[in-house]
């Protein structure tokens, strides 16, 4: 028997056969239950997701003479005749082939004529945003009003290129990506039913290199096993995909924590000698600390899209960063990204990327210091690390006193100014002298707190305090 390729051999057939749609073919079940079938349906969304195939099965069920609960009964002869290609009552056509005006002109005269058997004829358009704008034109009257028995179903993965005009005829159905879990879960049936061995990891590395088309993700599946046999390991998965090993994201989460430098270094060369792309890198990296950030937040691994033995490593992380570090991580990464496309040297970028993220110190917020300082649980030693500052040695200051003899400036000063300072000394309102203020600040702080105010001051951008 000639080897059919595993996106064709399961292919749904019937709609509760479709995967991760179910808001579609919940809503399309029921209209054929209910009787409320449209004159025109359009299904958009990205490639792979099953808009072509819930077309046929909408096609099928509505000539099917047995059909139940709005599911198509796959034995009739309606069934059998397009299931085997031969239904003359059922048309697909080609957007991308017959875009021109004439084979519109030529469609429009066929859709007089009454189906053979069955008891609708409908027209199937893949790709219809291929049509020109002529095409749509023609097509305009007749898709608002097509005889009773014809159906117009339109498939596009590029919706904004269709006329308003003609989304405005008809019913329109957004199929959405489908989830991780639900390709890794097709893929697990097909793999039994096929007596292929594979474990949850190289089912996860597939269904993400898919991206949410469960098409492409049964293509890569044939790939592997044809490459790996039987029996499927993550590590042939990642060679025949030529992907790169998570493990070096956890090496560079792990040498921030213990500021191992050499490793930037040694990953960038892993890269190198594996021929990995750098700014694929990059973005699992970002996509990393990312699951990181969420680990921390959520204090479980609910959201990180990878395989279990993946999550339980992501787990370690709940108390080894602060929110903080992440942030300052994921914002240097996201810069140095749009920096690395426009590198001529991507090796050497990545290695000072690599290094100022290693070298990055923990962070501690204004209240988390200043509760340690009320505790006592931050000793001297710490607050100097932290204020990363050598306490500046004091240097005498010198004010004017505040009783000095006004004999000294009588020259300069004028009448007015002589009235007002001996209006103030009748009050007694002196202002306190600065050098007793500065002496009050000091006597409420130890050696450690005025350090640590210093360095906290100075990273703002402003002066110490104590000079």
């Amino acid at each position: 028997m000639t080897y059919i390729v595993t996106a064709r051999k399961w292919r749904p057939t019937t709609f509760a056969e479709v995967a991760g749609q179910e808001h579609i073919t919940r809503t399309l079940k029921n209209a054929i239950v209910s009787e409320r079938i449209a004159h025109a349906y359009l299904f958009t969304g990205p490639r792979g997701v099953g808009k072509t195939t819930s077309a046929r099965i909408l096609a099928k069920t509505l000539n099917c003479t047995n059909q139940a609960n709005g599911e198509p009964c796959n034995k009739c002869e309606m069934c059998n005749t397009f299931n085997s290609s031969q239904s003359l009552d059922i048309i697909e056509i080609d957007g991308a082939s017959n875009r021109r005006i004439e084979e519109i002109r030529t469609l429009r005269e066929s859709v007089k004529y009454a189906p053979t058997k069955g008891s609708y004829k409908v027209y199937i358009i893949d790709e219809v945003h291929m049509l020109t704008t002529e095409s749509f034109n023609a097509l305009l009257k007749t898709l608002e009003e097509p005889p009773e028995h014809t159906i117009f179903i339109f498939a596009t993965t590029d919706v904004h290129k269709v006329p308003l005009t003609i989304i405005s005829r008809c019913q329109r159905y957004d199929f959405r990506r489908i989830g991780l879990e639900t390709i890794k879960n097709q893929l697990l049936k097909i793999s039994k039913s096929e007596k292929v061995e594979v474990d949850d990891q190289s089912l996860t590395l597939i269904a993400k290199k898919a991206d949410g088309s469960l098409r492409d993700a049964q293509s890569l599946f044939d790939q592997v096993i044809a490459f790996g046999g039987t029996t499927i390991k993550a590590e042939v998965v990642s060679q025949m995909l030529n992907l790169i090993d998570e493990e070096l994201y956890f090496r560079i989460s792990d040498s921030i924590l213990s500021k191992n430098f050499v490793e930037a270094f040694d990953v960038s060369k892993v890269l190198y000698d594996n021929g990995w792309n750098y700014i694929d890198f990059m973005s699992g990296l970002i996509e990393h600390f990312r699951n990181v950030m969420t680990v921390i937040l959520k204090k479980d691994a609910s959201l990180v899209d990878s395989s279990n033995s993946i999550k339980q490593k992501y787990l370690e992380y709940i108390d080894s960063f602060s929110e903080s570090d992440i942030l300052r991580v994921l914002s240097y990464l996201s810069k140095a990204q749009n920096e690395l496309k426009l590198s001529q040297n991507q090796k050497l970028l990545t290695e000072i990327v690599l290094s100022h993220i290693i070298g990055f110190e923990k962070t501690s917020t204004i209240s988390e210091l200043l509760d340690k300082i009320k505790t006592g649980n931050l000793s001297s030693t710490e607050v100097k690390k932290k204020a990363n500052v050598k306490t500046p040695p004091k240097k005498e200051i010198h004010i004017l006193a505040e009783n000095q003899s006004s004999n000294n400036y009588t020259s300069s000063l004028s009448n007015k100014k002589d009235e007002e300072k001996n209006d103030n000394a009748k009050t007694n309102d002196k202002p306190t002298p600065r050098k007793e203020v500065i002496s009050n600040v000091e006597a409420n702080l130890s050696t450690e707190e005025s350090s640590l105010i210093n360095a906290i001051i100075n990273e703002l951008g402003g002066k110490e305090l104590r000079p």
